[in-house]
């Protein structure tokens, strides 16, 4: 028979802010598929498993291998940083399913289950304060999948709008003055130069780091691929070294 598959959402990858259902998963399964950052990250909790990781640009790769894996009859945990559902790889995996269902396999749509798990945008928001506490939205400033000339038209609908947002991967080494562009655009768009900002680096692993300041010092700001943007509302503000977005409560 067809062993099953866990898409999992590991948060940062620490145990403490790891579910129990999805570190039940893992410790059920056969065999731990990831990427190869987010499986040396959960390896020192299951030396006993197989696993199989490619880099990143194949995810396509790893994706396939769960389903060669579980039509061998082994269960697989496929490991996302996150939320496997936000940015992650349970969209292609369901996206491929059709290839594998009704096919020379007993492998059938019951065979995937989804386990959340603590997205960027959640645990980086209780680092800085309550930055989301209201109508926010997630952006990520990759075009790598995404032209950048839609990333800019969700930038301005989001300034329109007055949410707050929160920006994923707002650099690279090939992309070292997006979130530079980004400010740009949101300022142009009608934010203040002044609207609270923050951000979070390494969120829940070992050299987490965090600040909150202005847009227009955001706009400056050296991060990397590991680091989570915050951009408040017109209504957000700084208090007491905290990033609050307030629900409209009178106070």
């Amino acid at each position: 028979m067809a062993g099953m598959i866990y898409i999992i959402g590991m948060g940062p990858g620490d145990r403490n802010m790891m579910t129990d259902e999805a570190f039940s998963a893992m410790k059920k399964s056969d065999v731990i598929v990831g990427y190869t950052v987010y499986v040396d990250l959960v390896k020192e909790y299951f030396e006993d498993k197989e696993f199989f990781t490619t880099p990143m640009r194949q995810e396509i790769e790893r994706c396939r291998a769960c389903f060669d894996f579980a039509n061998e009859g082994k269960n697989v945990a496929f490991i996302c940083s996150g939320d496997a559902g936000v940015y992650g790889m349970a969209a292609p995996m369901y996206e491929l399913l059709p290839e594998y269902v009704n096919t020379n396999s007993d492998f059938t749509e019951d065979n995937i289950i989804v386990i959340p798990g603590v997205t960027a945008a959640i645990s980086g928001a209780a680092v800085l304060g309550a930055p989301i506490n209201h109508d926010f939205c997630v952006i990520s400033l990759s075009d790598l999948l995404t032209p950048w000339e839609v990333i800019e038209k969700r930038l301005r609908a989001a300034i329109m709008g007055d949410f707050a947002i929160v920006l994923y991967n707002p650099s690279s080494k090939k992309r070292h003055d997006y979130l530079q562009r980004a400010c740009e655009i949101m300022l142009d768009a009608g934010a203040d130069n002044k609207r609270a900002c923050g951000y979070v680096e390494n969120i829940g692993r070992e050299g987490t780091n965090s600040k909150v300041l202005t847009l227009d010092e955001l706009k400056y700001a050296s991060v990397n691929m590991f680091t989570t943007v915050f951009i408040g509302n017109s209504k957000s503000e700084i208090i007491k070294g905290k990033l609050v977005t307030k629900r409209g409560y009178q106070i």
